[in-house]
């Protein structure tokens, strides 16, 4: 693999109903970048990933993200709610807390003669965050968001 560029797409899950169970983090690591199709295959991965769970994905404003074609697939998909962030509200995204957790530690000084020796420092540093049960929670709480339980229907 001498790719010229990759790309990752990740998600952080949080267990509403469930506080104390770990958050789970899923990734895709590819040569290039995202576009609808590439994101679309990703969401069927995570639809595996969760089996049958119904799953609530809060996004950026990526073009991608709310693109016609992904705005037709999402309304074929009812274990999904996709919830959007304001623009340009990164501090409001857990993920994005994960990229400088890789960023300072696994890729810090990283000059591969490939670009799949920085893909596989990145994957060690997305394994060392799977591991740790606290930190993907400490990505949350420096967003300041909560999770709720879904309020039981009547």
């Amino acid at each position: 693999m001498n790719w010229k560029r990759a790309g990752m797409a990740a998600a952080l899950g949080y267990h509403a109903a469930e506080a104390g169970r770990r958050a789970r983090l899923c990734f895709d690591l590819r040569p290039g970048s995202y576009d609808t199709e590439a994101l679309i295959a990703v969401l069927e991965q995570l639809k595996a990933f969760y089996e049958g769970e119904q799953v609530v994905l809060v996004w950026d404003g990526l073009s991608a993200h709310w693109s016609r074609a992904m705005r037709a697939w999402v309304n074929g998909q009812d274990w999904l709610t996709l919830e959007r962030l304001p623009a340009y509200a990164l501090e409001l995204n857990p993920v994005e807390m994960l990229w400088p957790a890789i960023k300072t530690r696994e890729l810090a000084n990283v000059a591969g003669d490939h670009l799949v020796d920085v893909a596989d420092a990145a994957e060690r540093g997305i394994n060392r965050i799977c591991e740790d049960d606290r930190l993907p929670w400490s990505f949350l709480a420096h967003t300041g968001l909560e999770i709720q339980p879904p309020t039981p229907h009547n």
